[in-house]
């Protein structure tokens, strides 16, 4: 017998008064979840309020160089100076403070811009390196000392890269130079080398420049110390001598004193001097003395920083002013007489006149010191080039509560 089936049962639409509380209802749970939101949203704010001026009132945190964006801390900071302060006690430290302090940022800006500056020519120190020196070294394995290592490791790289943008020859002249005090001594030098006589010789005896060698050698114009020389070097012809090429920046271990000595007692004078590049300007100076004021003559003419007060010294015992031709004048000389031009060769003047000899001139094989010093040249450029190109904030530059923060930092870590 077959079952009966059910009749469905109509679903009742819902009364206005039960969708009136449904509606109440679903207002409220909305109401209530905003209130959690803004709520949890209010604790959120405040916890990171909080951590942020915590972030901005520790030192540590607060960024205080930057390198072409890249930001470096003060702990970071506060991390190199120890790094390289190793081996110095608190005293050392103490005493160098402030060359340690300015030490410290040069190595975090000069590091970085070397390691970005390398990059750029796709060079840079493999993590695999920079870990066997760690281990080499028994160093930690931290970014502060990754960094050390790797800016230890780049400039042998850089050397390598720039080494191998060399040619094996370039156009050099075989040079031999000297700098004369002035015009006359040029003259004698040239009428002697004329009359067979030896250009290093002579050289020995006039020249008044002890930093450069009378014979350059091979060298290709950017070595050449001087660009008046350079010019004349590769213009001049082969086997002539130049004639005297005046150089006012040109610096030479010779100057001419005119002193005045204006009181004396107890072994000491009280003098005041005018110090000039040649016995000649000397002798022109003296003869303007006789209607001219001392001190706006030494304004004018003298060489020496005593020139801002008029050439006044002040007083002096023998051995203050570090010159045995200055003294053995000065303390025998008649109170308020001006003396004759007193040579001395302890002082530097500038202001000379160049001689040059070409030997020789043409294409010719870059020798190994040669071409160390031209790669080196490259390399310095490049990297002076780099820094200018870049935007450097150093905000330890005029800091000194800084520097002082960071040093004490250091120390009480010892």
């Amino acid at each position: 017998m077959a079952k009966k089936q059910k009749k469905a049962i109509p679903k009742r639409a819902p009364t206005k008064h039960q969708l009136s509380k449904w509606q109440r209802q679903t207002r409220i749970r909305r109401i209530v979840i905003i209130a959690a939101v803004v709520f949890l949203a209010g604790i959120v704010s405040w916890v990171g309020y909080e951590y942020y001026e915590d972030y901005k009132s520790d030192p540590l945190r607060e960024v205080v160089i930057e390198v072409n964006g890249v930001p470096f801390t003060m702990e970071y900071y506060v991390k190199v100076l120890d790094a390289y302060t190793a081996g110095m006690n608190s005293t050392t430290i103490n005493y160098y403070r402030d060359y340690i302090a300015d030490m410290g940022a040069d190595k975090v800006i000069n590091a970085e811009l070397l390691r970005q500056g390398a990059k750029n020519l796709d060079i840079e120190v493999t993590p695999e390196e920079i870990d066997a020196k760690l281990e080499e070294y028994e160093l930690p394995n931290d970014r502060v000392y990754r960094d050390i290592i790797g800016s230890d490791l780049l400039p042998e790289k850089l050397e390598e890269y720039f080494d191998s943008q060399l040619p094996n020859t370039m156009e050099q002249a075989h040079v031999q130079v000297m700098l004369a005090e002035r015009e006359e001594v040029a003259d004698e030098v040239i009428t002697k080398i004329e009359a067979g006589g030896n250009f290093t010789a002579l050289a020995e005896e006039f020249s008044c420049d002890s930093s450069i060698e009378s014979d350059l050698g091979w060298l290709p114009r950017e070595l050449i110390p001087n660009t008046l020389v350079a010019d004349a070097a590769f213009n001049l012809t082969l086997g002539k001598i130049s004639q005297p090429i005046y150089d006012e920046a040109a610096t030479k271990d010779v100057g001419y004193w005119l002193i005045e000595v204006t009181g004396r007692q107890d072994g000491e004078v009280e003098a005041r001097a005018i110090l000039l590049g040649s016995e000649a300007e000397a002798e022109q100076v003296k003869a303007e003395l006789v209607s001219g004021n001392f001190s706006s003559l030494a304004m004018e003419y003298s060489q020496h920083e005593s020139k801002i007060g008029g050439g006044e010294l002040g007083w002096l015992k023998q051995g203050d002013m570090g010159s045995e031709a200055f003294d053995a004048v000065a303390f025998n000389l008649t109170a308020n007489e001006v003396s004759e031009p007193v040579r001395d060769e302890s002082v530097q003047t500038t202001g000379g006149y160049w001689l040059v000899n070409v030997v020789d001139r043409g294409e010719h094989q870059l020798e190994t010191e040669v071409s160390k010093r031209l790669r080196d040249k490259h390399l310095n450029d490049w990297f002076e080039e780099l820094e200018e190109d870049s935007t450097i904030v150093n905000l330890l530059d005029l800091d000194e509560e800084k520097k002082s923060w960071a040093i004490n930092r250091v120390l009480q870590g010892r």
